[in-house]
């Protein structure tokens, strides 16, 4: 739980950690609860520079994303999504998409499949929690069933099509952590067992997408 915004003067005046707000993806110009301009600051009894309102006091903070996701199953086949949005347009991926507020990660997960491939699933297990720290986000994805085959593409989908194991097509996943979620589960399937999949996808520092899955519960 964060603090209460902290007053004008009370908890930052630190001038040697104050500097304009930062160009970048995340950076903030103007704060949201008055539009003044913000800046750049290590606040008192933090370790991290935060987006920090000089006029009321207010300490914005940013974290990491959670996205929500389900592996949804019929028989020994899966369900997969053509993307219809950018990044990686027209490339195949689980349904999955950032968590609402005033929603659990299951339910997150069973309106993710429902928008982007039209199909109305019962959750199973947590399958994989994988952390993207060079994207801050936090990927939670189930295993699921589908409840009938009456599924369709939703607004962000070209199509939708269930797969088996043999006919995935591996060369057009749009993303590193749903090839690696996808090799998982049918790593699990034919052990026979389905296990709980913790760890970091990272982003090695050369190529544009070189990327290492390093699992914290190795078998």
């Amino acid at each position: 739980m964060r603090p209460e915004p902290a007053r004008a003067g009370s908890r930052y005046n630190n001038p040697v950690e104050t500097r304009p707000a930062s160009l970048g993806s995340n950076a903030m110009k103007f704060c949201s609860h008055c539009g003044a301009p913000v800046e750049l600051r290590v606040p008192d009894g933090d370790n991290l520079p935060r987006h920090i309102c000089p006029a009321c006091g207010t300490i914005h903070y940013q974290n990491p994303k959670v996205v929500v996701g389900c592996i949804p199953q019929w028989e020994d086949k899966i369900l997969l999504c053509r993307r219809a949005i950018e990044p990686r347009y027209g490339l195949w991926t689980l349904p999955a998409g950032f968590m609402e507020n005033d929603e659990t990660t299951i339910e997150g997960a069973i309106r993710e499949t429902l928008e982007e491939a039209g199909a109305r699933i019962e959750v199973h297990d947590l399958h994989t929690l994988l952390n993207l720290p060079h994207v801050n986000q936090v990927y939670v994805m189930f295993r699921g069933r589908l409840l009938d085959l009456d599924f369709k593409a939703g607004d962000e989908s070209l199509e939708v099509a269930l797969y088996e194991e043999q006919d995935i097509p591996w060369d057009e996943i749009a993303f590193p952590v749903i090839e690696q979620t996808l090799r998982l589960y049918y790593a699990d399937r034919r052990a026979g067992k389905f296990s709980i999949h913790t760890g970091d996808i990272v982003k090695h520092p050369e190529g544009e997408r070189r990327y290492e899955l390093r699992l914290l519960n190795r078998r």
